[in-house]
């Protein structure tokens, strides 16, 4: 098919195939909440949409290709979340690093109480047989943890008490190779501060992890809301312990329940 010449407007084809596109992913969305990723299956995508297994093929190329159209469709709903969510409270935040990781922790918590399949995809246990193409994934996955590095980039607190230094050295040591990563290009961040953020962030997923599948059963905080906050709060502290406490960000979870 011709595309479209740049700057005009798509044609009637390239409208019918955005349209027959979304209809597939939001088919595959109600797809992965009914079997799992690990079932998903393209003629019963085919099935729903009143559709041959034969003509689906002309829009993906199999599974896997819509396992990875809605992988980036959820990083991109989940980033565009945290993005929204640090534009509103960019006034209140004043370049405060822990405020600002507060909102993106509470929001991500919020997202995937709201969408546990999809969460469940990007963190959760790998689909057997698939692995994620990197050149369309990494861009996705990569914008939240891009957000959360405009927070630890420059802050240099001290070591936290109580800690083998040996341990923490040789732990920042093995982190050395992600410097090179362009997504750390230009930034202050010593491995030894890299390790620090990414034990925060894995703090705070685990947090979500574990109140999404009850790893702990259901009955583990009588009040949700009020222990995740502690939960961040801690991972905060290790983060930023030089900082002053986080102005409270509201959860904005009140109401808000995974589905079953």
């Amino acid at each position: 098919m011709r595309s479209a010449p740049a700057g005009s407007a798509p044609g009637i084809r390239e409208r019918n195939r955005a349209a027959v596109e979304a209809e597939i992913l939001a088919v595959g969305k109600r797809q992965l909440a009914q079997v799992g990723a690990a079932a998903l299956s393209l003629r019963a995508v085919a099935r729903e949409l009143g559709m041959v297994p034969s003509a689906l093929y002309r829009y993906v190329a199999g599974r896997d290709d819509l396992l990875t159209l809605l992988i980036v469709a959820a990083y991109d709903d989940l980033a565009d979340a945290v993005d929204a969510a640090l534009a509103g409270t960019a006034e209140d935040r004043s370049g405060d690093p822990r405020t600002g990781f507060l909102t993106i922790a509470t929001t991500a918590r919020r997202w995937a109480l709201a969408n546990p399949h999809e969460y469940a995809l990007l963190f959760g246990s790998p689909v057997p047989g698939y692995a994620a193409p990197a050149e369309r994934t990494s861009g996705p996955g990569t914008r939240v943890d891009a957000r959360l590095l405009e927070l630890f980039d420059g802050v240099a607190p001290p070591r936290l008490p109580g800690l083998d230094p040996a341990v923490q050295d040789a732990g920042s040591a093995s982190l050395a190779g992600l410097l090179g990563d362009p997504l750390l290009a230009g930034r202050r961040l010593p491995p030894t501060e890299l390790l620090r953020g990414i034990t925060a962030w894995t703090l705070v997923l685990g947090a979500v992890s574990s109140e999404l599948f009850q790893h702990h059963g259901p009955d583990l905080a009588a009040d949700p809301e009020a222990h995740f906050a502690a939960v961040v709060d801690l991972a905060a502290a290790m983060a930023f312990p030089s900082g002053t406490p986080s102005t409270p960000v509201s959860t904005g979870c009140e109401g808000v329940e995974a589905d079953p």
